[in-house]
This record gives structure tokens, sequence and C-alpha cells, in this order.
């Protein structure tokens, strides 16, 4: 029986959701990322509204690039709280109308739909249905991809941004596809795009109609046979309904000149600890290893891990252990250009089995603070901080 799988992805989601936020925005180039201080900023574009791709700004852009093309955005640094409250609306939302919904990111998901016909109709009514329940509920608008596997559903998805529905009849998939460039097929990164460029490959129907040990020379045996069946429309991957689909939780700052400066390189790892664990309680989310980046002048970059004992999710956690692997780093006396905090090895914090015994479990005052904290955020933003990290951490402060 051919399956109807739908891929859902939302449009432009960050910055859609700030221009709903705030109407003003409606219309007008947003550019979600770091500050671009008048194209000297470092760092780079998280995402932009469609209004801004006009100017040529795209995701993973530097920020000081995207500021020469489109000085006259609105650029606003990232608020993963409010993006992660969208989000589970969203998954709510689309759960009504399968059991089997495979989240691939915070905006973006699988639906297997087949055998509820009855229910909802085809597999294009429930495309609707879901593009109307979405834009009713949330004010934003999403674009959905309709096919008998997830690699076409996919590449469906996004060919009518935004705002489209793009379904690709059972059968028809190799012909849906023959015109589209390689680098479409889900999986064939630049490298890869390149590779098979080198060889005359440049559509997805040449891939379709190479042969398949010319493939498997030149990717390798597991990759050339995975990409040429992507291309003849074959992808019999299931629609797995996880509800856990985090496997980490990070963020990074990229300085704007290359520093051995402890205090700053201490108080950045403070906000990003305290980003970090924001993030996990929103998401009911707790963790066991923390991880740090580091890139120092001249690129080189490192990671570290620490393995805590129990599982966390409160800033101090993250914190110390960051600081404790910054500080057994050598440097060698070069300068770092960027530092990342992470937290990996999540889970779910009513999937977890033990117990929190009361040397580890959070004192109510801890517990309230954090709250308060986290309501202050929720209203104004980055203008709330915590104190200094020299010895009031137990503070909450607006700038």
């Amino acid at each position: 029986m051919s399956r109807s799988i739908l891929h859902i992805d939302m449009d432009a989601f960050f910055a859609s959701v700030e221009q709903h936020d705030n109407p003003s925005l409606k219309g007008k180039p947003v550019i979600i990322g770091s500050d671009p201080k008048k194209g000297k900023g470092r760092g780079v574009v998280s995402t932009c509204s469609y209004e801004a791709r006009k100017f040529g700004v795209r995701s993973a852009m530097p920020i000081s690039q995207a500021w020469q093309l489109c000085p006259g955005g609105t650029y606003l640094p990232p608020r993963m709280h409010r993006y992660a409250e969208i989000s589970r609306q969203i998954f709510t939302l689309l759960s009504r109308y399968s059991p089997l919904v495979e989240p691939v990111s915070v905006d973006e998901a699988f639906i297997d739909c087949t055998g509820t016909e009855k229910l909802h109709g085809t597999a294009e009514a429930v495309g609707h249905a879901i593009k109307k329940a979405v834009y009713a509920e949330t004010g934003l608008t999403a674009s959905i991809g309709i096919a008998s596997c997830k690699s076409v559903a996919k590449i469906a998805s996004d060919l009518n941004k935004p705002d489209g529905l793009t379904v690709c009849p059972s059968g028809t998939e190799a012909e849906f596809l023959r015109a589209l460039p390689v680098g479409r097929l889900w999986g064939a990164g630049k490298k890869t795009v390149e590779r098979l460029e080198q060889f005359g490959i440049r559509t997805i129907g040449d891939c379709a109609l190479s042969d398949i040990t010319t493939l498997r020379s030149i990717l390798g045996t597991a990759s050339g046979e995975h990409l040429w069946n992507l291309a003849r429309g074959i992808d019999p991957r299931p629609v797995v309904a996880d509800p856990f689909d985090r496997k980490s939780i990070s963020e990074e700052v990229t300085f704007e000149r290359d520093t051995d400066d402890e205090c700053l390189i201490s108080h950045t790892i403070l906000e990003m600890s305290d980003g970090i664990s924001r993030k996990m309680r929103i998401e009911g989310l707790r963790g066991r290893t923390v991880t740090i980046k580091i890139r120092l002048t001249g690129f080189e970059t490192f990671t570290r891990n620490r393995t805590v004992e129990r599982t966390f999710s409160d800033m101090k956690t993250i914190r110390d252990s960051s600081m404790e692997l910054v500080r057994g780093f050598n440097r060698e006396g070069k300068l770092v250009r960027l530092i990342g905090v992470g937290v990996t090895n999540l889970e779910r914090e009513d999937m977890i089995e033990e117990q929190i015994d009361l040397f580890h479990r959070p004192s109510e005052k801890e517990r309230k603070r954090e709250e308060l904290l986290d309501l202050l955020k929720s209203r104004y933003g980055k203008k709330v901080t915590r104190a200094s990290l020299l010895g009031c951490d137990d503070s909450i402060s607006e700038n």
C-alpha cells in the first residue's frame, strides 16, 4: 500500500514569529542573528524573512555580509523561549491528525497519514487543514510537501515556499524529481554535489540514470546506493513518532576581537549557561554532559566535555562545569576567537527514573528565583540579566 507522508516546514520561522509579535515589521526585511554593528559584527545569520532574502541575505551568512547587502534591515537577537513556545503549540496541533509525528527540528516535522483517510480525508485535505489550523492558531504560515516517502515529501515542501502545498502523486516520483538540481536530494551536501558535477551529474534525473557502480566509486558503496535510490524516489524510511528528538542544546559567541580577557570569557560563559538553562526548563529537559567549544586565533577549534554524576538543568552546574573545562584547557598563549557551551545526553524530565535527593534538589529560593527570571526574560528579553559574575549570582538586574 502506498504511504501518505507529509513534510511540514514553517516559513522563515524565527523571523515570522518576530513579524507576528511586532506587526510593524511585517513586509520588512528582518534578520535574526548576532548584532551586525554596522557591518563590523561577527557571527552569522540564524534566519531571515523573505523580504530580506530578496537582498541576497541567507541563513548561515556572516552577519557582516548581511549588513552590506541589507543595511536597512531590522536585526534582532533570537528569542528561543518564544520560538520553543510556538513550536510546542504547532506540534500539539499536528498530533491531531496522526499519532505518527516525527520532529526534524523546532519548525519542521514529518507526519504519516497512511490509513487515516476515514477520519481526516485524503493527504491533500489533511495538508490544507493543517495549513489553515496553523495560521488560525499562530498567525504563521507553513509549506507542506506530500508524497509516498519522506525524502520526496521534504523536497516537495521546499518547491513553492512560502505558504505552499505541493503534491507528488504516488508512482510519479522519478518524473517529479527528474529536472531538479542534484543538490535538492536530502543529504547531498556541497562537497557531494561538487563531486557529482565533476562526473556530469547535475540533475536528480542524471543521478537516477547513472550506473550504480559509478556512484559507488564516486561516493562510496553505502552513500552511492542511498543517493541512487533517493534519486529514483525510493525511500523506505518510516516516520518515527519520537517525542524526544532533541540531541543537544548549545550556544556560542564569536568575540568582536580575539581575546584573552578572562573576565570577558567568564561573563560570556555565564550568559550562555543562563540561556541554555532557560531553554532546558522551557522544554522540560535535563542533561548529563557539559561540552565547551573553543576556537583560537587561526581558527584552530577544540572541544572538551565533562559528564556530571546526576542529571541537571540549572545554570550553576552548566556554568561551573564549563569554567572548569576552560580553566583546564591550555591555549598555549593564543587568543580566543569563539567560545561555545553545550549540554548533551539529554533526557525528558518526565522520563527520568532516578529520584533527585535532597542534596541535589534545587532549594525553594533557587526555584522561585529561576521562575522569576524566566518570567522577566519572557517579557523584557535581553534587558533582564543576572547580576555580575563577581559573587552576586543570586541577584537579577535590569540594564
